[in-house]
C-alpha cells in the first residue's frame, strides 16, 4: 500500500511494498469567507457563532444523563468542549467556521453531526443519541479528548501525584475539574490525590464517580479493588476486579490483583492461572507476582514448580530480604502460605504483587516492555531442538500463505494517539470488510496486499494513518526468510496455558531484510527497518501463536524510535466442509516517530471461507480455541 508524499506525511511502511502509516497535513485553518456571517469593517474583528445544542436520548426527549459535547475544528484543534445539563448545552463566540459536534454519553453510541458556521449567526442544533449495546454501553467518556487547557492541568497534576506531592497537584486538579467536571481521567486522579492523603473514603467516592461516566474505566475498577482488598470485602473486591479483566482482558495488573483475591480466598489454583497470565502478559513488568504465584503454587500443592519459581526470583532480587526468608524456609510451607484471615489488615500497604497496579501511567508506560527486558520463564529441563522447531513452523506458515487467498473477514480498528504524558487521546475507530493475498514473486520477497471496504474508504484512515500487513509477520519464518535471522530457542514455556517453544530472532547484518520498511510515497525512497522479537510456536502442532517484535536499533534518519508489534494467531473451523486454518485474531502496534506516538489495535472476526462457506460465519473450535477471544 503507497501513498502520495504530496497528500501525506509517511508514517511507516510494513512489508517491502506496502506503505503503512501516513499522516495528512491539517487542512488550511483559513479558507475564504463563503458568506454569511462576515466581520464587520467597523468592529474589526472575526466572526462568530453563538451554538445552542439540544442532545435528545433514545425516546426522543432531552437526555437526562450527563453527556460531553466537543467542537472540533477544521484543524483537527477543539474549539470547545462541555458537558449538557438537561440535553443542553451553549457555545457563545466561538469562531464562525466548519465544526464537527461530537457527543459522548454512557450507555449510548458516540454522535457526531457537521456544521456550517459560515451561513448563520446563531445555530439551534439537535443531536439524537442511539442506545449502546450491552457491550460497549457507557465505553465512551474515557475515549473523549480533553480540551487543550483542562489536559495541560491535569499532565501537571499526574506529574505532581507522580512525584507524591498531592498538595502541588491540588491547584491542577481543580482547574481540570472546573473546565471538565465530568470527565473520568479527571475523576479518577482526584482519587489518587484522595488516597495520597490517606482519605480512603473519598478516594473510592471518586472512583465510583469515574465509573458513573466510564464504567470501563479499567484504572477505577482496580483501584477500588485494592481499596476494597485492605478492607477486606474480598467478595466485592473480586467482583470489580473481574470487570477491569473483562474490559481490558491484556491488563497484566488487573490478572495480578485477580490472583491476589483469588488467593486471598482460598482458590489456589485460579490464583494460579490468573499469575501466570499476569506474568505472560506483563513480562518485565511483572516480577513483582512471581511471590504471589510461589504462595499460589505451594497452596494447590505443586512445591515443586513453587520452588522453582522462587529460586529464579531470588536470583534476579537479591536484594529482597522476604523472598531470600521464604526460600530459606521452603521446608515449612505453613510460612509460606497465609490463609485469607491472616492477611494484611485494612490500614496496611498492598501486597508487593499487586501495589504496582495503582502506579500512575508514567511516561513510557504507554510502551511495552522491550522483548529483550526479560526472558519469559522456561522449563529449565526440557531441550529445543531449534532446527526441527523453525523447520515445522516453517511448514505451517507456508499452509498460511496458502490459506490466506480463500478467507475474507471483518476488521475492527483502535487507534489511539499518546500525548506527552503517556496518555491516549484522539481515539478513532473503523470496522472493515478485509480480504488479504499474499504473493511470492521471489523467494523470500513477499508482496502482502490488504483488500478493505466499510463506511469509511481508505482515503480517510484514523488520524490519517493506514495500517496493512501486520498480521503476516509469521512470514519471518517462512523457508525463504528463516535464514534471513539470527534464532536460538530459549525452551518450552507457556501461552495461555499451554506449552509452547520459544524462539528469539533477530535480523542478521549480512542477510536482505526483506519484512519491515518505511516506505515515502509511491516512488519514493524506502528505509529497511530490522527487526528483533520472540516467537511462540505450539509445542504440538508447531503452528505460531504469538509474535512481538522490536527495532534492532532506531532509524534517526527518519526519527524512528520505537516500533513494537505483537500479532497474535489462533485456530478457525469451518463447519461447512470442516475445514480448519490458523489465522491471525489481533495486532496491535505501538510506534515513536518524529515526536509522535501512537497505539493501534486490530482485531478479525466473521470469518468466511471462500468456494466453501461463503455464508457460513465462524463457529468457535472445540478444543484448540481455548484461551482465544469468540470470533
Amino acid at each position: 500500500m503507497v501513498f502520495r508524499l504530496t497528500a501525506y506525511l509517511l508514517f511507516a511502511a510494513l512489508f517491502f511494498s506496502h506503505a503503512v502509516f501516513a499522516q495528512r497535513p491539517a487542512p488550511n485553518p483559513g479558507g475564504a469567507n463563503r458568506g454569511g456571517v462576515s466581520a464587520s469593517p467597523l468592529g474589526g474583528g472575526d466572526p462568530t457563532i453563538d451554538l445552542d445544542i439540544y442532545v435528545r436520548g433514545a425516546d426522543g426527549g432531552p437526555l437526562e444523563e450527563t453527556a460531553m459535547v466537543t467542537l472540533v475544528a477544521p484543524t483537527g484543534q477543539i474549539s470547545g468542549q462541555g458537558t449538557t445539563l438537561g440535553g443542553n448545552i451553549k457555545f457563545s463566540g466561538i469562531a464562525a467556521t466548519e465544526y464537527t459536534i461530537q457527543v459522548v454519553a454512557a450507555g449510548y453510541e458516540n454522535a457526531a453531526k457537521e456544521l456550517d458556521g459560515y451561513v448563520a449567526r446563531y445555530a439551534r442544533i439537535m443531536i439524537q443519541m442511539k442506545a449502546a449495546s450491552n457491550a460497549d454501553a457507557g465505553a465512551g467518556f474515557s475515549r473523549m479528548l480533553l480540551a487543550p487547557k483542562a489536559q495541560k492541568e491535569l499532565g501537571k497534576a499526574l506529574e505532581a501525584l507522580r512525584a507524591n506531592k498531592p498538595e502541588e497537584a491540588r491547584g491542577h486538579l481543580e482547574a481540570a475539574y472546573h473546565r471538565a467536571p465530568n470527565h473520568p481521567a479527571v475523576n479518577y486522579l482526584y482519587g489518587v490525590y484522595f488516597l495520597q492523603m490517606k482519605d480512603q473514603e473519598k478516594a473510592k467516592s471518586c472512583w465510583t464517580k469515574t465509573l458513573e461516566f466510564d464504567p470501563k474505566h479499567v484504572s477505577a475498577l482496580l483501584s477500588l479493588s485494592e481499596a476494597l482488598i485492605r478492607e477486606q470485602k474480598l467478595q466485592d473486591a473480586e467482583s470489580y476486579v473481574k470487570r477491569a479483566v473483562a474490559a481490558d482482558p491484556n491488563s497484566w495488573r488487573g490478572h495480578a490483583i485477580l490472583a491476589d483475591v483469588l488467593l486471598k480466598e482460598n482458590l489456589a489454583e485460579e490464583a494460579v492461572k490468573e499469575a501466570d497470565r499476569a506474568i505472560e502478559l506483563g513480562h518485565g513488568q511483572a516480577t513483582a507476582v512471581e511471590p504471589l504465584l510461589v504462595r499460589a503454587l505451594l497452596g494447590g500443592g505443586n512445591k515443586e514448580r513453587g520452588r522453582k519459581v522462587l529460586q529464579e526470583y531470588v536470583r534476579e532480587h537479591p536484594g529482597d530480604a522476604a523472598a531470600r526468608k521464604q526460600l530459606d524456609s521452603f521446608e515449612s510451607p505453613a510460612v509460606l502460605v497465609s490463609s485469607s484471615k491472616e492477611a494484611a489488615p485494612a490500614a496496611a500497604k498492598p501486597s508487593p504483587a499487586t501495589e504496582t497496579a495503582l502506579a500512575l501511567p508514567l511516561p513510557s508506560n504507554w510502551l511495552p516492555p522491550d522483548i529483550d527486558e526479560k526472558v519469559p520463564t522456561v522449563e529449565a529441563a526440557t531441550s529445543c531442538a531449534l532446527d526441527e522447531v523453525v523447520e515445522r513452523a516453517g511448514k505451517r506458515v507456508e499452509e498460511f500463505v496458502k490459506n490466506v487467498d480463500r478467507f475474507t473477514a471483518s476488521e475492527s480498528l483502535t487507534h489511539e494517539s499518546i500525548n506527552k504524558w503517556g496518555l491516549a487521546e484522539s481515539p478513532e475507530t473503523r470496522k472493515f470488510n478485509y480480504v488479504a493475498s499474499i504473493e511470492q514473486y521471489r523467494p523470500g520477497f513477499f508482496s502482502v496486499t490488504e483488500y478493505r471496504s466499510g463506511t469509511h474508504g481508505l482515503s480517510d484512515p484514523p488520524d490519517g494513518v493506514e495500517t496493512t500487513g501486520m498480521a503476516a509477520l509469521a512470514l519471518i519464518f517462512h523457508p525463504n526468510n528463516a535464514a534471513n535471522f539470527a534464532m536460538s530457542c530459549e525452551g518450552l514455556g507457556r501461552w495461555n496455558g499451554h506449552p509452547t517453544w520459544q524462539v528469539h530472532f533477530r535480523q542478521r547484518a549480512d542477510k536482505p531484510n526483506t519484512i519491515r520498511a518505511y516506505k515515502f510515497g509511491q516512488n519514493g525512497p524506502a528505509y529497511p527497518v530490522a527487526l528483533r522479537g520472540r516467537a511462540w510456536i505450539a509445542a504440538d502442532s508447531y503452528q505460531i501463536v504469538r509474535m512481538e517484535t522490536d527495532l534492532v536499533a532506531p532509524l534517526p534518519e527518519i526519527r524512528l524510535l520505537s516500533d513494537h508489534t505483537i500479532v497474535d494467531y489462533g485456530p478457525v473451523h469451518f463447519r461447512k466442509g470442516n475445514v480448519d486454518m490458523w489465522l491471525p485474531q489481533s495486532a496491535e502496534l505501538y510506534c515513536d516517530w518524529k515526536g509522535r506516538r501512537m497505539h493501534r489495535r486490530l482485531s478479525f472476526s466473521h470469518y468466511l471461507l471462500f468456494s466453501v462457506d461463503e455464508k457460513q460465519k465462524i463457529s468457535e473450535p472445540k478444543a484448540e480455541t481455548e484461551g482465544l477471544e469468540e470470533n
